[in-house]
């Protein structure tokens, strides 16, 4: 028997190569069931995964990055569901549309970036990740991390701060009682926290340091959008 996946020889239940099963057992009801609790488990899917980013969020990340890479969800995949779970949330109780107007940049391409943005906050805050890592390695040059360690990190962090808008925004909604303020400023606290316990957690100055990345970070973003925004209508016009 050969393999399905890489077309090694194979004589057990798996692949000694690449470890596909030598047959697949077919979809069912359990199957389903088997997916759902991997997803839920407490012990390594995303519930697991959310605890373990709100009480150690350093350690627990320096760990994906240098040991363990089984037991967390998948960065890139943790802060798209959290903010399609933000997203969801956010459109079905209208929660920006009182907060976020950009009626005066009218149909210019700002104003066109910005409504893309908080349609797919997912997306944006990966982009917005990138600039907010920059000045991160800049201030936390002599820890060693490279660019993409540190957006792993951020994808973590940012799907946390995800999670905490959307609670807030089902809060609100639910009691109408405007809490979405207060959801901005825990979220900015938490990932102000969080980078700096993944540096080192006993530096007060590293708390300082990565709040200051994170507002140069956003600074940044948006000089950027306007940049750009600015040149496609020159250029179009």
């Amino acid at each position: 028997m050969t393999c399905k996946n890489c077309n090694t020889e194979v004589n057990l239940k798996f692949c000694p190569e690449c470890g596909q099963p030598a047959n697949l057992k077919r979809i069912d009801g359990h199957y389903i069931l088997h997916e759902i609790e991997h997803v839920l488990h407490f012990e390594r899917g995303i519930l697991y995964t959310i605890s373990e980013l709100l009480t150690k969020p350093g350690q627990n990340i320096r760990n994906y990055l240098t040991e363990n890479r089984s037991r967390l969800i998948k960065p890139i995949i943790f802060i798209i569901l959290t903010s399609l779970i933000y997203t969801l949330v956010s459109h079905f109780f209208h929660i920006e549309e009182e907060y976020v107007q950009h009626n005066a940049l009218g149909n210019s391409s700002i104003g066109t970036i910005l409504n893309w943005m908080q349609n797919n906050y997912g997306y944006a805050s990966i982009l917005m990740g990138i600039f907010i890592a920059i000045w991160l390695k800049v201030f936390f040059k002599k820890y060693g991390y490279n660019i993409y360690e540190l957006l792993i990190m951020l994808c973590f962090v940012q799907g946390i701060s995800m999670l905490i808008y959307a609670f807030f925004g089902i809060l609100e909604g639910i009691f109408t009682i405007k809490l979405f303020s207060v959801a901005g400023i825990l979220g900015l606290v938490y990932t102000t926290w969080a980078c700096g316990n993944f540096f080192e957690k006993r530096k007060i100055g590293n708390y300082l340091k990565s709040l200051l990345s994170i507002l140069l970070g956003l600074i940044t973003f948006n000089l950027i959008i306007i940049i750009v925004g600015l040149l496609f209508d020159r250029l179009t016009k």
